[in-house]
């Protein structure tokens, strides 16, 4: 069950100094933040679904649902198309005729009816964060400090490269905006960078690790004090465990005074189909959270290959990824990760980056301008999309071309061969045919190297 937080909606801080100095006060956490660093303490992998629903008595029973797990979990409110792109119209006339929404409309709804919907819900045990893909959020934060919700994700290059024709430039300013609304309440609103998770997979982890602190030090840049930075399970539990070390050694570095912690995403590309190969990846993916010390886990249903999952099978997902990492933190089982460069073409990412402009907002920009930062096959107007990835016969994620990046392709006869229409398939189907192969015979993924 969920474990019980006792703090308020905001906890008092402690102070932290270095020997001889006075002591500086360390960062509020707010209910969501604390519910995650209290689980942490205690040994539990706090788990998440990704559930959104267009009626407010299925969205508050779908949370209820999830509180009520066998699982330390946070609640999620996942919204639909028509809010992300801010055609709240449309979802105004969906509700109106009944038309089919795939998640909650917040804005159509409206701050006094969410707050209604999470009363007697959501609290110091049972923090909810509202999960949206709109590159231009401002309407949808104002909406979000209007109901009083505890947590939100995103940022000004994740999700607008992936999801929006919107000129970076105007995203970086729209979230800009919304970091600075967050910063002027008395209880702020804890920010996820979505930046590990670009297009979901075939993106080379020293990327992913780079724009999630790189977006964790622009909302510190515009006042926020609790944040997560985020990674996505690719194809390799070594390298992943590679990348998650970088990404929290990297975060230690860059974003001090700040509260963080971080977040692992099951695998977002394409998923097995098979039920078997499905709950296979997700077991993966918890167990490559409590190896990583990663504080919480966004999980997977078997049905997200075919159509959006049910309560129930959202409940059953998660009581399946705590269950695998209570037995994994049970084992305490050492493992070695493999040792590729990660951390070092990150921080080389991140420190060429902030030099090209006076802020990180407009380093961010110029960067993405001259191709300095390239996410491999992204077709944004403002992406230069020259760089290239590939599966090596190991399973790691490699660069083949790394564009105008200060990146050195891998020594490999398959940067050799040109990329044709077949090999991206093959690639993008990597795990699926992986874990659904192994529904009947089990390889042991943690013994790659």
């Amino acid at each position: 069950m969920n474990g019980a937080v006792t703090d308020a909606r905001t906890t008092g801080s402690t102070a932290i100094s270095a020997p001889g100095s006075p002591a500086i006060p360390a960062p509020r956490r707010g209910r969501f933040s604390a519910f995650v660093h209290r689980a942490k303490d205690e040994g539990r992998l706090v788990v998440q679904p990704r559930m959104g629903f267009a009626e407010i008595p299925v969205m508050r029973e779908g949370l209820r649902a999830v509180r009520a797990a066998q699982a330390t979990a946070v609640g999620t409110v996942t919204l639909d198309s028509y809010t992300r792109v801010n055609d709240h119209e449309s979802a105004r006339s969906a509700l109106r005729t009944g038309a089919d929404l795939n998640g909650f409309p917040l804005v159509a709804h409206g701050p006094q009816a969410t707050r209604q919907m999470l009363d007697g819900l959501a609290g110091a045990d049972f923090p909810v964060q509202v999960r949206h893909g709109s590159a231009l959020p401002y309407p949808l934060f104002e909406a979000m400090v209007a109901a009083g919700i505890d947590a939100t994700e995103g940022g000004p290059v994740s999700y607008c490269l992936p999801y929006s024709r919107a000129p970076l430039s105007q995203a970086v300013d729209a979230w800009s905006r919304c970091c600075e609304l967050l910063a002027a309440q008395d209880e702020q609103m804890h920010l996820e960078s979505f930046g590990g998770c670009m297009l979901g997979q075939l993106c080379p982890p020293s990327l992913l690790v780079a724009l999630s602190v790189l977006e964790g030090m622009f909302f510190q840049e515009h006042g926020l004090t609790s944040i997560s930075v985020s990674y996505a399970q690719q194809t390799s539990p070594g390298q992943d465990l590679e990348a998650l070390a970088a990404l929290r050694r990297l975060a230690g570095e860059r974003l001090g005074g700040t509260d963080w912690h971080v977040v692992l995403y099951t695998y977002m590309g394409v998923y097995p189909r098979t039920p078997v190969g499905s709950f296979r990846i997700l077991e993966d993916s918890a167990r490559l959270a409590v190896r990583s010390g990663a504080e919480r886990l966004i999980v997977k249903t078997p049905a997200e290959a075919y159509r959006i999952p049910t309560v129930a099978e959202n409940v059953d997902a998660l009581e399946f990824a705590a269950a695998v990492a209570a037995d994994e933190t049970a084992r305490g089982e050492s493992w070695a990760a493999t040792s590729t460069g990660v951390y070092e073409e990150a921080r080389m990412l991140v420190d060429s980056t902030l030099e090209l402009g006076p802020t990180v907002g407009t380093a961010l920009v110029r960067a993405f301008a001259r191709g300095h930062l390239d996410v491999p096959f992204c077709l944004h107007q403002d992406n230069a999309n020259k760089s290239r990835a590939y599966v090596d016969p190991r399973g790691l994620l490699r660069w083949a071309k790394p564009g105008a990046m200060p990146l050195k392709p891998e020594p490999s006869t398959a940067t050799a061969r040109p990329l044709s229409a077949q090999s991206l398939i093959d690639m993008l189907a990597y795990n699926e045919r992986r874990f659904d192969r192994e529904q009947l015979t089990r390889v042991p993924q943690w013994s790659l190297s």
